[in-house]
């Protein structure tokens, strides 16, 4: 029990300094790749992995345990006895590059294949620089996200062959060895390769980018699903399909137009074409296999390709990859029974990405007897659970919301459960709930009883408890602070744990500028600067056909910049235009409520019940001198208000207090800058 505490407090302490960040991923199993290929170029001796034996453990532990009928006349052979001329990735990594072999990890191999979308991605889990001709040495490494942080995999270049030719994973060029390695290291992770064998699309997503997974019944597809999945994809999402199977002899079956039951493909690219004078939305899809594609409309060869523009078809048609096939969106949701998106958080995206996450995440265990309650259906011990407190400030920044909402998710992984399948184990059924609680009543760090259980309900839960590695949810609740329980199914199940809280306030907002700026360069540096700043707010109030106002203009925003600037590069960080769009939103919803007469401009009266409303106080002669500065004929519309409040609270609220005080100099900026 020491020796378990001692190496969660290490464990702890590597995180505080920054270890498992992807730039200083964790050596697996302490197998340090620089040492030991140094040592092995310097001996001259090919790498051994003396962990992930080439032997038939390393195989699996039922179908492909030692002795059985699938594992005979297995080799463990290297690339360079399998090729004359073996290349780890031979003009650039691609789809073809992973065909699925004699194991039913296709799951994996959709992720793989979605992952050779995104080259930046790519090389996050495949490292440069390995190829079997520098500085060859019969040793690899490889990357992956592991329940909060980022591990190094070594293994040896050994890889189990039949008769010559690769078992598993392979590439159709047959010379590529990267994905065949890939799988190799990930088999590793996991204890064996039957270990990989079933599983969900995202838990590959997820492993090789550190993102965040939600899931669409496609028959109960929301909305404008088309343009969320345009979206994913413009974002670098990655994202996965399959058809659901209704017994266990469906499985893998093939259906009368070519798909796969049961079987995981990728999405990879969306078009809408000019077809017979209407638009068609068209989508790509792609199985591991590298074969057996869809032979319905918009397929390879299918007819409805001769109706379009010949120059169309030639770039479609040159996108395309063996086992790809386009199909029409409609049909694709009739076919298809679910979608899986991973959206990425922030260490996974590129500098000049518009979308952002802030992440909070949770260790912890469930153990029998301590802190393994099962769901609510046992009050007697769910309280064991264990416990955590999260507070909800950013509000959800949509003004024609006007519900007071924050916007979150919530996702619990359990950990390392394919390794426990030679024991005979597998995932547990996992959800959570939420309680609302209140500091002053429940205290901060107090562990809450029985009785607080059995009287209070949840405000939240996740929609099903269910066997997956990861339930996931998005939610919508009010500011203020809250429980999270997560819990297995049945009292007494043990597992460890990581519970992420992503703070969904930087992904909205972002998404929302990004909508309604066009050819802008916001954000690329992560600033935004007074021209900028000026578009997205009089892209903004344009929607609002309620507001009288002549826009934004370049003096005001220059104004609102140099106010909220606070490192004085004269341009807005996340956090400074954070706080200012959270304070327009309050302040729109301010105007509307205090414009009595629903003219679209506000009277002097008006405006003074508003801006104390907004929490200022102000004496007669201060009111006169804000009403005299932006009043226009009589009235004062809505970007004059909001540039008066920017002032006044930024300039003059020095501290925080709703009390506008201000000296003449002060006076004499307010009244005469723009």
């Amino acid at each position: 029990m020491s020796g378990g505490i001692s190496a969660s407090i290490a464990s702890g302490r590597l995180r505080a300094e920054g270890m498992g960040e992807h730039d200083r991923a964790i050596p697996f199993l302490n197998q340090d790749f620089e040492a030991l290929h140094l040592e092995c170029l310097e001996t001259g001796c090919l790498f051994e992995d003396p962990i992930f034996l080439a032997e038939p453990p390393s195989l699996g532990f039922k179908e492909l345990a030692p002795y059985s009928a699938k594992t005979r006349g297995v080799e463990w052979m290297r690339p360079t006895e399998l090729n004359d001329d073996p290349q780890f990735i031979l003009g650039g990594a691609t789809r073809t590059d992973i065909c699925q072999g004699a194991l039913g990890d296709c799951w994996l191999l959709a992720a793989i294949a979605s992952l050779t979308l995104n080259e930046r991605l790519l090389h996050r889990v495949v490292p440069h620089g390995q190829s079997f001709q520098n500085d060859y040495a019969g040793i690899f490494h490889f990357q992956f996200w592991q329940f909060g942080e980022w591990v190094d995999v070594v293994i040896d270049d050994r890889l189990p062959t039949k008769d010559g030719e690769l078992m598993f994973v392979h590439s159709a060029e047959g010379n590529e060895f990267w994905s065949a390695l890939l799988e190799k290291a990930y088999a590793k992770l996991n204890g064996s390769y039957e270990a990989l064998s079933g599983g969900s699309t995202t838990e590959g997503f997820e492993d090789f980018t550190g993102g965040v997974s939600e899931m669409y019944e496609l028959r109960k597809a929301p909305q404008g699903l088309y343009r969320i999945i345009g979206k994913a994809l413009d974002r670098g999402s990655l994202l996965g399909c399959s058809i659901d199977i209704t017994s266990a002899f469906d499985m893998e079956s093939v259906t009368f137009k070519k798909l796969v039951k049961g079987h995981a493909y990728s999405v990879t690219g969306l078009k809408q074409v000019d077809y017979r004078g209407q638009t068609e939305r068209l989508i790509r899809v792609r199985n591991p296999w590298g074969q057996v594609e869809w032979t319905g409309a918009w397929s390879d060869n299918s007819a409805e390709w001769d109706e379009i523009d010949p120059s169309e078809r030639e770039d479609l048609h040159l996108q395309m990859e063996d086992g790809e096939f386009w199909m029409s969106f409609q049909e694709f949701l009739r076919q298809f029974s679910r979608l899986e998106i991973c959206n990425l958080t922030a260490d996974a995206l590129s500098e000049d990405s518009l979308s952002h996450w802030n992440t909070i995440k949770f260790h912890g265990m469930w153990r029998r007897g301590s802190t393994a309650g099962g769901c609510r259906n046992h009050p007697s011990t769910f309280w064991i659970n264990p416990q955590y407190k999260i507070t909800l400030l950013e509000e959800d920044d949509d003004p024609e919301d006007d519900e007071v909402a924050c916007s979150f998710l919530v996702a619990l992984m359990q950990k390392d459960r394919r390794r426990y399948r030679k024991q005979g184990q597998d995932m547990h059924t996992i959800g959570f709930a939420i309680y609302e609680v209140r500091s002053e009543q429940d205290g901060t760090n107090v562990h809450l009883k029985k009785d607080f259980f059995l009287t209070h309900s949840s405000c939240a839960r996740s929609e099903t408890f269910i066997n997956l590695r990861e339930v996931s949810n998005r939610l919508r609740l009010p500011p203020g602070e809250y429980l999270i329980v997560p819990s297995t199914f049945e009292s007494g199940k043990e597992a460890d744990f990581v519970l992420r809280q992503f703070n969904v306030f930087f992904y909205f907002y972002n998404l929302f500028i990004c909508s309604h700026v066009t050819n802008s360069s916001a954000f690329q540096d992560m600033e935004i600067s007074v021209h900028e700043l000026r578009t997205i707010l009089n892209r903004v109030v344009t929607r609002h056909k309620d507001l009288q106002t002549d826009g934004f203009s370049m003096e005001s925003c220059r104004t609102m910049v140099n106010l909220m600037d606070k490192d004085g590069s004269a341009r807005l960080g996340l956090i400074e235009f954070q706080i200012l769009w959270n304070k327009i939103r309050k302040w729109l919803a301010v105007y509307r409520q205090f414009d009595l007469d629903k003219s679209g401009s506000m009277s002097s009266y008006e405006m003074r019940l508003a801006v104390e409303s907004a929490g200022f106080k102000l004496n007669n002669r201060l009111n006169q001198i804000l009403v005299a500065r932006y009043a226009e004929n009589e009235a004062i519309d809505f970007d004059n208000f909001i540039c008066c409040l920017v002032k006044t609270g930024s300039h003059l609220d020095k501290e925080g207090k709703g009390i506008a005080e201000m000296n003449i100099t002060e006076w004499l900026y307010m009244t005469m800058c723009g």
